[in-house]
């Protein structure tokens, strides 16, 4: 697809490689030939792929959870917290991370997404009595992106606080250490940045933090079809209480060998690259909010000023994006090009 277009949309969707095709492809055959043995087989190397992503993101495996995506396991959490926790939420932060603490009885302070972020949320967390930090690593909109040392700094200045971190849209951008971060629970669905397809998500836990719920989900899938485990459930297992499929999970398993291959050292210094011309050429022409502006440091993602007309203009011109908020959100990824954004550029100064 990158030769037919300008795809400045992984924000949306990211794309499957062309190998991760050929591999879908022929599980699929092997299921048509094979039927149940196939699939048995598949269920009983599932804990293969959990220590893919514990080596991936620098956690064990046992604190790996496989899950169809992130919104479903965040939901299954919650309802294992005691009620009515203080939580500290960004106004305007993804829905499915907002939601689950507003349908519950849990109290909750917003703050404002802006370029004083960091010093905002450690004001608030100094000031009141906050039990929950719910946030999103990368801002789906803006791609504002919390630095993960302060994150550090606060639960280390804080303990007791948890912070919960959805991933989603900040997984595959760089090199990752869960243990040493600041972070105690983060999931992420898969199709975004780790390029893996839909149906895959995961979800990373402290063991320090386990205490702190009380989970009731389960089903065979929690005892790996041992019913003699009924009562000695591993706490991610009940974030895995049914039959996880073999094509999405094994899809991802595959996409985080693929970028290991590439080398997330690699991906962060193009990423880095790109996000720093865009961010120059787009403040140039004024398209940035303040919020954006004047931050040090940014993801690639980038919503920049323009209504329905400029985005049909860029959709006419091959630019795959997206309107999102007050303005377009473009969003590029290690398969985009400098080349690139300077085309963007070309289009948006002819407007």
């Amino acid at each position: 697809m990158v030769q037919e277009c300008i795809y400045a949309n992984t924000a949306a969707t990211g794309l499957l490689s062309t190998d991760l095709f050929e591999w879908r492809r022929a599980h699929d055959k092997e299921y048509l030939l094979g039927g149940s043995h196939m699939k048995q087989k598949s269920f009983e190397n599932t804990h293969f792929i959990n220590q893919t992503v514990g080596d991936f993101f620098g956690c064990k495996k046992e604190n790996v959870a496989l899950i169809p995506n992130f919104s479903i396991a965040l939901n299954l959490l919650l309802e294992g917290l005691p009620k009515n926790q203080n939580v500290l939420l960004l106004k305007d932060d993804y829905p499915s991370l907002n939601w689950v603490f507003e349908t519950r009885n849990h109290e909750r302070i917003y703050l404002n997404i802006d370029e004083k972020l960091e010093e905002k949320i450690y004001e608030a967390i100094k000031g009141n009595d906050v039990d929950i930090l719910a946030l999103s690593v990368i801002q789906w909109i803006n791609g504002i992106k919390v630095d993960l040392d302060f994150l550090k700094r606060l639960k280390n200045e804080f303990p007791d606080l948890m912070i919960i971190a959805d991933g989603t849209q900040f997984c595959g951008t760089q090199e990752f250490d869960f243990e040493n971060s600041g972070i105690d629970v983060l999931g992420a669905s898969t199709y975004k940045w780790l390029l893996s397809g839909y149906g895959n998500a995961f979800v990373l836990v402290k063991d320090q933090i386990k205490k702190r719920f009380n989970l009731k989900s389960i089903g065979n899938g929690s005892v790996d079809r041992d019913i003699a485990k009924r009562n000695s459930i591993p706490f991610c297992k009940h974030l895995e209480p049914g039959h996880l499929d073999s094509l999405n999970f094994g899809s991802l398993q595959f996409s985080l060998k693929f970028l290991q291959g590439v080398g997330l050292d690699k991906i962060e210094e193009r990423l880095k690259k790109l996000s720093q011309k865009a961010h120059t050429e787009f403040s140039r022409l004024g398209l940035l909010e303040d919020s954006v502006q004047y931050r040090k440091e940014h993801s690639t993602i980038f919503n920049i000023k323009g209504n329905q007309e400029l985005f049909n203009t860029l959709q006419s011109n091959g630019v795959v994006c997206a309107l999102r908020g007050a303005g377009i959100r473009l969003s590029f990824h290690f398969y985009n090009t400098e080349d690139e954004v300077d085309a963007i550029v070309d289009i948006l100064r002819s407007n």
